[in-house]
């Protein structure tokens, strides 16, 4: 178990190759939702590592264990948020500051109420390795919703959100360091 929402299986897809100086085990991991293994919409293809035989240990993912990782974690509801009213109230975002960007907000709520954003993603994320980074596509949904003096909610709006980031891992200082680009 990795957490609440995901599992990890690891099995052996062939036999140990045991060498005199190393041992090769090539192991096929596969994410799924925590209690519902199911077959994943993937398919793994097979790489292989460049040889470094100045490494005491190799170790490497494919693109197939992000995929099953993101598959698992959008089953499992993870790219699901609510952002409460807590949250917003420090950040003071509020029907106010919503009717001065769009008119129509203005309109509805001439009292400022305290706001709820609720954002999801509408599709499995998809993840791709490239040479020195990786891809992250998401596509989702947001609802900005007002909440009433009788902890009702009325819809403000709605949006569709579409992104496409890389993301760069590099090793400073002995530490794993990531930079994101939001590519659209």
């Amino acid at each position: 178990q990795i957490d609440d929402l995901a599992e990890v299986d690891y099995s052996l897809s062939s036999l140990p190759a045991v060498f005199r100086p190393f041992i090769d085990l090539d192991l096929k991991g596969v994410v799924f939702p925590a209690g519902n293994y199911t077959d994943s919409p993937y398919v793994a293809a097979s790489f292989t590592i460049p040889d470094q035989s100045n490494s005491m240990l190799h170790l490497a993912f494919s693109e197939y264990f992000f995929q099953t990782s993101s598959f698992a974690y959008y089953t499992a509801g993870a790219f699901n948020r609510t952002i409460a009213e807590e949250t917003c109230s420090y950040f003071n975002i509020n029907t106010e500051i919503f009717g001065s960007i769009i008119p129509e907000v203005a309109k509805y709520s001439v009292t400022p109420y305290p706001v709820m954003l609720k954002l999801m993603a509408t599709e499995i994320p998809i993840i791709n390795l490239e040479q020195d980074s990786f891809t992250v596509e998401i596509q989702g949904s947001g609802e900005v919703l007002a909440v009433l003096p009788d902890s009702t909610t009325q819809s403000l709006f709605t949006l569709n959100i579409a992104a496409n980031t890389s993301i760069s891992l590099n090793i400073f200082d002995q530490k794993l360091m990531g930079s994101l680009c939001l590519n659209r």
